[in-house]
């Protein structure tokens, strides 16, 4: 099976764009029909396209009224935008350390770092796995806490938080370049956070993001635009024509890395040494990426094997946010698990357009197995 993931509508939505006359989110309708296609297809309320994966977590913190003196809890492992998003609103990061075997935030370290002054969970999908959402929502329930889905890594068939934000930057299973979306079932914390990513203009809804409808009203030197003061969160049309036309085949494309990351399994089933992501039938890996704990004794030296053989390589884990040199001197973090585990992670490719190199880079993985003693 040959899927590139850019023969779809892209090229014919992006001359239509080019030919329409607003190229602005503030008038134009490729944005809105994109955040109704979305809502339809993950069956939310409402949805508030941006222009990157980061900014839906920072405009739900602010929606939800978190800011100074409040904490965010997030996991230990993961990118620092999550991090970044909780100091943007004028929170403080507190890091929950993760489970060994799922990669993913542990909910019982989340129920130790709870105090007076947790508002919210930042609950992250790692490498297309989610997390045990029941529990953390449990957690929340019981401690009036809103909880943010990070899916930049996954697509869910279901969401269970307050929202859920999605990043369609290059790598992702919905790739335009940069962007993102953020979901919720709550109006009022969809209406807020359209217009904290939108300048705060007052005519912006729940539903709708376009601003420049009624050019009467919009013209007239007596109009008041800003309600709020807001940021410029808003995506180019041209981004949301191809993330529009990616969303329709995004079942095809999700198959496509599920197939990928199965040949790299078979290619490791009976390794001792390199243990994958548990799988949690439960909640189906979409899988950004076959994450792998390795329990050998040479991490670059195997890296170099599976590239000597074919393999494309494989990326390493980001640090732990909290010893990352930005956050280093600030914030302090008690996570044992992730700071172990993090060196050990290896992360493989599985965003093929052609499951035959798939299956190609599969043997060249089996290949190196074999070699290595």
């Amino acid at each position: 099976m040959n899927l590139s993931q850019f023969t779809g509508n892209e090229l014919k939505y992006l001359e239509m764009v080019m030919n329409q006359e607003s190229w602005s989110a503030t008038g134009g309708s490729w944005n809105h029909t994109l955040e109704q296609e979305f809502c339809k297809k993950f069956e939310v309320k409402y949805a508030i396209a941006m222009n990157s994966g980061t900014a839906p977590l920072h405009a739900a913190l602010v929606a939800a009224g978190i800011g100074p003196g409040d904490e965010v809890i997030s996991p230990a492992l993961t990118v620092i935008m999550d991090s970044a998003a909780t100091l943007h609103a004028g929170a403080t990061p507190v890091y929950a350390d993760v489970d060994p075997d799922t990669f993913n935030i542990d909910p019982k370290d989340i129920a130790r770092k709870i105090t007076s002054k947790t508002k919210a969970i930042i609950a992250v999908a790692l490498y297309g796995l989610s997390p045990h959402m029941d529990e953390i929502m449990g957690l929340a329930e019981a401690a009036g806490l809103i909880v943010i889905e990070d899916n930049a890594e996954h697509y869910p068939s279901d969401i269970k938080g307050h929202f859920a934000s999605y990043s369609f930057e290059a790598s992702k299973h919905i790739s335009c370049g940069e962007g993102g979306m953020l979901v919720t079932n709550n109006e009022k914390y969809a209406e807020r956070a359209r217009k904290v990513s939108g300048h705060g203009y007052k005519s912006l809804t729940a539903s709708d993001g376009r601003v420049k409808l009624n050019e009467d009203e919009f013209q007239n030197p007596k109009y008041k635009r800003h309600e709020i003061i807001g940021w410029n969160y808003r995506m180019p049309e041209f981004n949301a024509a191809i993330a529009l036309a990616q969303l329709e085949r995004i079942e095809a494309l999700i198959f496509m890395r599920q197939e990928s990351a199965k040949y790299l399994k078979e290619a490791m089933a009976g390794c001792d040494y390199l243990i994958p992501q548990m799988e949690v039938f439960c909640h189906p890996n979409t899988y950004y990426t076959l994450g792998v704990r390795y329990e050998g004794k040479d991490w670059e030296g195997f890296r170099k094997a599976y590239i000597a053989n074919g393999g494309d390589g494989f990326y390493g884990a980001w640090s732990v946010p909290y010893l990352e040199p930005a956050l280093a001197d600030l914030y302090k973090g008690d996570c044992p698990v992730a700071e172990s585990l993090q060196p050990k992670l290896m992360q493989f490719k599985t965003n093929y357009r052609d499951l035959a190199v798939a299956a190609e880079k599969a043997d060249a993985l089996y290949k190196t197995i074999k070699g290595v003693k």
